[in-house]
């Protein structure tokens, strides 16, 4: 053992060091040959484009513990890592990348263009596994995987081709989103909705052969170049007299057959509805339902095509104006209204999504749905926090058949060959040489990719080399629990789930870990725009990973969103110099001859903390299991911090200097510390690595054990707490008098025949710990007197000739008039209702806050005043 840790810590000297030790060591590498229990994890893989952000800090924060607290706990660990190949991501990289040589892909052609994305990939791709090294995540980085690596895709392949084969993948015309910047297919998950402010614009529509006009609002003027049918709902009295006549298409004159159908809203708008088969979703329902002729107006970009008339060639944004406009000067235009809308943006690119109708490959899924519905609601699969779970069976409930191909280059190409002579479609486990119907070698192959969450689906069991049958899948499939993000909850674990029951015929994890979302301080989404966001790296290299992992913890309550801001990153960097000061202090205190506990010589305080010590294991092991991660980060830290820094150091420090039973004591500081720099381990790895191995001079504490109790004490422990509270309201008294720290006190007591037995047996610590001289025990009341009364004691402490009254009662007055101050400016400011309505949500907080907080501490200096005045 060394005898002293430094002065002063310094994370970035000792981290990266340790760090590659434990590779170098192969500590995080899992044996599937073992005869450990198993605990596995499938790290959600990021991007490869990607970089460590908050929420990717959190959710592997999050896997850490769990990873390093299991594998304490004696189970065969298996945290497997890997990046996703990101189809529209990446291929937008690289296509920024050849414009700025002024190429695009389409240049080079697509084998050319997908061998630059490799070389992108094995030069810059992957950042974030670094990044996620600096953090600590202990993954077996020899299993490492990559969505478009050799194994993976020979399962993507064996997955599609099963399905297809088996009817549940086939290829429709449907409407679909489509990105006009992309270029491709999005799936109704890769589509983001924000309520944007619009407008509802009312067009007459002409009755064929009538003098009447029907009046239609609509969001989006400039489709109904593509009208095919106006619907009204046939309970709807205003327009029965009109079903199965005709009204007229203004500007194109094209006849347009009036439907009734339920599904139109009688209460939107004016109760009636253009429709528009080929640009709208629902329309496109009402058009197969009733046979309506589907008309594209746009091309893939968005640009009015030969369908729209005069209006060809014009954007169609640009299309809205000019068609609105003519409408105007037509007299078709009654009026337009403010309307706020939900509009769908591209995922990645954020433009503003369009549907179309085009030729793409489906999964038809409520046959997989059922099966993953079932699983959730039998409880094989758990979800945490509870409340997902309603929304899964939502979304579940209510699925539609999933698009799986994008019209991108960079992915898995879909495994499909159309026949020229014949068109038949040959899908099979080898690339085809020949038609199978009709034996024609002229084969074309697919040219879209598939999803990319379609490998992603895949990942918990192709990760570990399935089709294969492997030792890792038989040890480690299925995974014990899942931690991401509610956001991806039906883009990849509902699908992952689907997958796993079909292909493996079991679960792909028993639970699912949802966090919430990092925030700022006050409570706003953290954007570039706004110029909020904190950079996990940043604050990694400023105050060390342990403060910023412990932070993440401490707040990464279920349910709740984390409000973070730097401050907080600082209050947990103390609470690492706090572990690193007391563990200097014991081990500079420590000798040779500190060994083995001396059981039968235990002081009450030793009994205190050692039965502290495992109850705060017990706790915090609790907590972890049932991912309570902030409850388990605090009873750690409130431990550490409060008992056995604040007290028991304090207590044994006289033990030490006065050399009364100092060799006990030291042995039992030594082992709480060892014992509770396991209990850290996995929330701060390299700060308790480093001390541990200072202070054991064993190899790792990687394996642990993880602490359980090995001993039973009496209930003696308990009279500790008894002298601390004696000692916090002596301490107390002197905080709320302001006697000067310098000051000792003398006091008088009225306590239990047991308190004063206690109070003896420990006076001399008290005196030391409340600088007090003397304590005098007593029957009666001591006059002019600051008093604290408990249960089992009463303290009085004569103020005569320790504090100035008057002057106290002066220095009082003068706060109080501040925090009257206070009340006044923040009452006036949270009754102004004006001023309610323009400030924004996370300062009315901060002067709610304030307020608050004037109220409170005005009525402790008026009350002591109030005390202060009877004593005089």
């Amino acid at each position: 053992m060394e005898k002293e840790l430094p002065i002063r810590i310094e994370p970035s000297e000792f981290e990266e060091k340790l760090y590659n030790e434990w590779l170098e060591k192969k500590y995080f590498h899992a044996d599937e040959n073992s005869d450990k229990p198993p605990y596995s994890i499938v790290i959600p893989p990021p991007n490869v484009t990607g970089s460590l952000h908050m929420g990717h800090a959190l959710n592997n924060t999050l896997q850490d513990i769990l990873i390093r607290y299991h594998r304490m706990k004696g189970f065969e660990v298996l945290w497997l890592p890997g990046t996703d190949h990101a189809g529209i991501a990446t291929q937008n990289v690289v296509e920024r990348m050849l414009a700025q040589e002024g190429l695009s892909r389409h240049d080079l052609g697509r084998e050319k263009f997908i061998e630059r994305v490799w070389q992108w990939k094995e030069e810059s791709g992957g950042q974030i596994i670094n990044q996620l090294k600096r953090l600590g995540a202990s993954c077996d980085w020899d299993r490492e995987r990559f969505t478009m690596d050799e194994g993976l895709s020979n399962a993507v392949r064996t997955v599609f081709v099963t399905l297809y084969k088996e009817g549940l993948i086939y290829r429709s015309n449907y409407i679909i989103n489509w990105c006009p910047r992309c270029h491709t297919a999005l799936s109704d998950l890769e589509v983001e909705h924000e309520d944007k402010e619009g407008a509802l614009y009312y067009i007459y529509y002409p009755i064929e052969n009538s003098d009447e006009k029907l009046l239609i609002a609509t969001t989006r003027p400039e489709t109904m170049l593509g009208d095919t049918a106006v619907a009204v709902n046939p309970n709807d009295e205003r327009y029965k007299h009109l079903i199965g006549k005709y009204a007229i298409l203004p500007i194109l004159n094209r006849r347009l057959p009036i439907i009734a159908d339920e599904y139109v809203d009688m209460e939107f708008g004016t109760g009636a509805l253009k429709v528009t088969p080929a640009h709208d979703p629902n329309d496109f329902e009402l058009g197969k339902k009733y046979n309506l002729e589907e008309i594209n107006v746009m091309d893939e970009s968005g640009i009015i095509n030969e369908n729209g008339g005069k209006f060809k060639g014009l954007d169609r944004f640009e299309a809205r104006k000019k068609i609105v406009e003519e409408l105007k000067n037509l007299g078709y235009l009654e009026k337009i209204e403010k309307h706020d809308h939900s509009v769908g943006h591209c995922y990645r690119c954020k433009t503003v999504v369009e549907p179309r109708i085009s030729m793409q490959w489906f999964v038809k899924i409520k046959p997989l749905a059922e099966k993953a519905i079932e699983a959730v609601e039998q409880g094989k699969i758990k979800i945490f926090p509870e409340m997902w779970t309603k929304t899964y069976f939502e979304w579940m409930y209510n699925i539609r058949d999933w698009c799986i191909s994008r019209q991108i280059w960079w992915g898995h190409r879909i495994p499909a060959w159309y026949c020229e002579k014949c068109g038949h479609i040959n899908v099979d486990f080898k690339d085809p040489e020949k038609c199978e119907k009709c034996d024609s070698t002229e084969l074309t192959q697919e040219t879209d990719v598939l999803d990319t969450w379609f490998s992603s689906a895949l990942w918990p069991f192709s990760t570990m080399g399935w089709p294969e049958k492997t030792k890792t899948l038989e040890k480690f499939y299925p995974t014990s629990c899942l931690v991401t993000g509610f956001d991806i909850l039906f883009f990849w674990v509902a699908r992952m789930i689907m997958m796993g029951l079909k292909f493996m015929k079991d679960v792909p994890f028993y639970h699912v870990y949802i966090h919430a979302l990092v925030r700022d301080q006050y409570g706003q989404k953290m954007s570039k725009s706004k110029g909020n966001v904190i950079d996990p790296l940043v604050m990694i290299e400023k105050y060390g990973a342990d403060a910023f992992r412990f932070t993440l913890a401490a707040f990464a309550a279920q349910g709740r969103d984390i409000k973070l801001s730097e401050d907080r990153i600082i209050g947990y960097k103390n609470f690492v110099n706090k572990i690193w000061n007391a563990s200097r202090f014991i081990m500079m205190n420590l000798d040779e001859n500190i060994s083995e506990i001396d059981f039968d010589s235990l002081e009450m305080e030793d009994k205190w903390i050692l039965h502290n010590l495992y109850q705060t294991a017990k706790n915090t092991e609790e907590f972890i299991k049932s991912y309570d991660f902030n409850e388990a980060a605090n009873e750690i830290y409130q431990f550490f911090w409060h008992k056995f820094c604040d007290w028991y150091i304090e207590f044994i420090k006289h033990r030490i200097y006065n050399n009364i039973n100092k060799t006990n004591a030291l042995a039992v500081a030594k082992y709480t510390l060892e014992e509770s720099l396991k209990i850290l381990h996995p929330f701060m790895p390299f700060i308790t690595e480093y001390i541990y191995k200072k202070l054991t001079n064993k190899e790792t504490i990687t394996f642990g054990p993880y602490p359980e109790s090995k001993f039973e004490f009496y209930n003696e422990f308990s009279n500790i707490e008894e002298i601390i509270s004696f000692i916090s309201n002596i301490r107390t008294i002197r905080g709320e008098y302001n006697i000067p720290p310098a000051k000792n006190v003398e006091i008088y007591v009225k306590c239990t025949d047991k308190m004063k037995n206690l109070i003896e047996i420990k006076s001399d610590i008290i005196k030391k710990l409340a600088k007090v001289d003397n304590i005098n025990f007593t029957n009666k009341d001591i006059e002019k007197s600051a008093v604290q009364i408990e249960k089992d004691f009463t303290i009085f402490v004569p103020l005569e000739g320790l504090i100035d009254f008057e002057s106290e009662i002066k220095r009082l007055e003068k706060e109080k008039k501040t925090y009257l101050k206070d009340i006044n400016i923040y009452g006036k400011k949270l009754n102004n209702e004006e001023y309610l309505k323009k400030a924004p949500e996370h300062i009315i907080e901060k002067d709610k806050a304030k307020y608050e907080e004037a109220k409170i501490k005005l009525e402790e200096i008026e009350k002591t005043i109030e005390r202060l005045k009877s004593l005089c």
